[in-house]
């Protein structure tokens, strides 16, 4: 019976928290719970296990393979796992890089509450903007220990030549990393120069028709 187990939690708060989301109306946990099949639910759960334990905010693609052996609901075979990470990755649930991964901007924005009730004695938050933190930079002061953000500790230290912890004013020895811009913003920001740019001469011509109307 010691294999039925849900690590950190037994099965029956395990069972409840899965019957409170899946019971959530309205939600993009609630929409989750249609498009995937229990063990493939179980598995992300699993994921977000291995994800929020890690010290780096990531999980492996040979753990997770590991934990699809033990699902409660239905074991998944390597490719069905694989099947099912691919999912996730396109849903923009889990974010994948170099067969590491990692909870997408998404997932932690639409499934912070979520987050929150389930590791709360785990999950931190990051200090300057104050939501959930799984990839980023810590304080190493102990008496500290604050989370930053990745793209946070760009903003908040951007330009500044001697960073100090916001918190303890004890130096940041992290290596603090340019603005990230993601490739949204960019098509963005292209977009809106091509609208800004001057009018062809088609267009041009198509004006003067208009006014001599």
């Amino acid at each position: 019976m010691g294999s039925l187990m849900v690590p950190r939690q037994g099965l029956s708060t395990d069972i409840a928290v899965r019957h409170t989301v899946v019971n959530m109306a309205e939600t993009d946990v609630t929409r989750m719970s249609t498009d995937y099949a229990d063990n493939e639910l179980e598995l992300f759960r699993k994921t977000m296990d291995l994800i929020v334990d890690s010290d780096n905010g990531t999980a492996s693609s040979t753990d997770i393979l590991n934990c699809a052996d033990s699902l409660q609901t239905k074991k998944l075979k390597k490719r069905e796992t694989e099947h099912v990470l691919n999912r996730l990755v396109q849903d923009k649930w889990l974010n994948e890089k170099n067969g590491d991964y990692s909870l997408s901007t998404r997932c932690i924005m639409e499934m912070e509450q979520y987050i929150r009730m389930l590791y709360q004695d785990q999950v931190k938050v990051c200090h300057i903007c104050h939501n959930v933190a799984l990839q980023c930079q810590m304080c190493e002061n102990p008496t500290c220990g604050i989370k930053i953000h990745t793209p946070c500790v760009a903003r908040y230290f951007k330009g500044r030549t001697d960073p100090r912890c916001p918190a303890c004013e004890d130096f940041w020895p992290h290596e603090i990393p340019d603005v990230y811009r993601s490739p949204s913003s960019q098509s963005e920001t292209q977009s809106a120069a091509k609208e800004n740019t001057a009018p062809t001469p088609r267009s041009t011509a198509q004006t003067r028709r208009t006014r001599r109307s």
